[in-house]
């Protein structure tokens, strides 16, 4: 096996672990609480929904710290790591309260916003929950914080293991906390299994070799510098999420033309995928992590791991795409879903195939983007990628679930075409490429 591909691997599948792993504790909380009944659901739901949405501010330092990390660990420049450290912490230390404190003092109006007629119990239940999760999205930060930069040292493994020592926790937590105080439980036990977690994360961070050594390092920098640089690096990834997930939601809205039944399919068969494409994300994150600490190797390395990294996350989606088809109805079946929604949604996977295999590339040679500092033109790509995306959908919606199914695979092939031409670019009049991080400049 090609060394790259073996390092892609390795950082890869800890990172897919404890993406499940991360999700897990969503379903974990939605069984118990099922109990409680459909308010209790609907208000558990938006509360995880929510979460979700923060996850792409937590990027901008998280992901933000990864990168930089990488890029110092791979210039074995322990002062560049320590700014880099410090720079996250700082941005962490200012993100945080501000969420916590202004979720705390906003949740009603946030609980009535997005429950909209759903009920009062449901968003009386909702405001109960955001009461002790958002103020709880301070230790969800720092703990991405601290994963960021454990990854970014290239130990993928320990942030595995804290999440399965979180997700372990509230496993046990749940029953008893939720069986005592409702929904409020549900939420107290995510948040204290996260506490727990964060400490063991701390320990890990200080005894890992490339902090320690970091900490004995001058300042590379003042602290405003690094937190700009972190802020920097960090903000496109961050707003490549956000457009994602935007743009996820109008096309929900989209398929909502189609019907009740259509859009049921649709979130079945969309969160069906979610175990696919976090496999994508976590080659993607490899890939950057691996090119971050290759930074300087040249353009032959980097497009080596680009090539590596398609390789790769393109087996797992054609694999993917052929085990959705195979097992398309009794995936459906396990869901509960009645004949007509069983019958789309097995369409609707049957027709992925082309969506998943495009996906799994772009999202790969997107880790060597952000890897090499190049995450501003894939912003740019993704934007591009999401305004083909929806008026095609909007377009197509008279062919059904296939017609949506086709829009998606057209948008991600203007994708794959734009970053793939970009990866190989050439700087005239240079024996090498200019770095993808400065790219911006020439891509209006």
């Amino acid at each position: 096996m090609d060394a790259h591909r073996r390092q892609l691997v390795s950082l890869a599948h800890p990172v897919y672990f404890s993406l499940l792993a991360s999700v897990a504790a969503g379903i974990i909380n939605t069984v118990w609480v099922s109990r409680l009944g459909g308010a209790a659901v609907a208000a558990v739901a938006v509360a995880t929904s929510t979460e979700n949405v923060l996850l792409g501010v937590a990027l901008v330092f998280a992901s933000g710290t990864t990168v930089l990390v990488a890029h110092a660990r791979g210039a074995r420049d322990p002062a560049a790591v320590r700014a880099a450290v410090r720079g996250g912490v700082a941005l962490c230390a200012l993100v945080a309260p501000a969420v916590a404190a202004g979720g705390l003092l906003l949740r009603e109006p946030l609980a009535g916003l997005v429950l909209g007629g759903a009920g009062d119990t449901a968003a009386r239940l909702a405001t109960g929950y955001f009461a002790i999760s958002l103020p709880g999205m301070a230790v969800f930060f720092a703990q991405q914080l601290v994963d960021g930069i454990l990854k970014g040292a290239g130990d993928t493994r320990t942030p595995l293991r804290l999440a399965l020592l979180a997700n372990g926790l509230i496993l046990l937590c749940d029953p008893v906390l939720i069986h005592r105080y409702g929904v409020r439980g549900a939420a107290a036990s995510t948040v204290l299994c996260r506490c727990v977690a964060l400490a063991a994360g701390l320990r890990a961070l200080r005894r890992d070799p490339l902090v320690r050594s970091a900490a004995r390092a001058g300042a590379a920098g003042p602290l405003p510098a690094a937190l700009r640089r972190t802020l920097t690096t960090g903000l496109p990834m961050s707003a490549d999420f956000t457009v994602r997930q935007g743009g996820s939601l109008v096309l929900v809205a989209i398929v909502a033309r189609l019907g009740v039944t259509a859009v049921a399919a649709y979130s079945i068969a969309y969160k069906v995928m979610y175990v696919a494409t976090m496999a994508f994300y976590a080659v993607r994150q490899a890939a950057a992590i691996h090119t971050a600490h290759t930074r300087g190797a040249g353009e032959d390395a980097r497009r080596e791991i680009g090539r590596e990294a398609v390789l790769v996350s393109g087996t797992l989606g054609l694999a993917a795409a052929v085990l959705f088809a195979a097992t398309g109805p009794w995936i459906m079946a396990a869901f509960g879903a009645g004949p007509e929604v069983a019958r789309q949604g097995v369409l609707f996977l049957r027709c992925t195939g082309p969506f998943l295999l495009l996906t799994a590339c772009f999202i790969a040679l997107g880790g060597v983007f952000e890897g090499s500092g190049g995450a501003p033109v894939l912003l740019r790509v993704t934007v591009l990628g999401t305004t083909v995306q929806l008026p095609l959908a909007y377009a197509l919606t008279g062919l059904g679930l296939p017609g949506v199914c086709l829009a998606l695979a057209l948008s991600m092939a203007v994708q794959c075409a734009t970053v793939a031409a970009l990866l190989r670019r050439r700087v005239p009049g240079q024996a090498g490429t200019k770095d993808l991080g400065d790219l911006p400049a020439r891509t209006g």
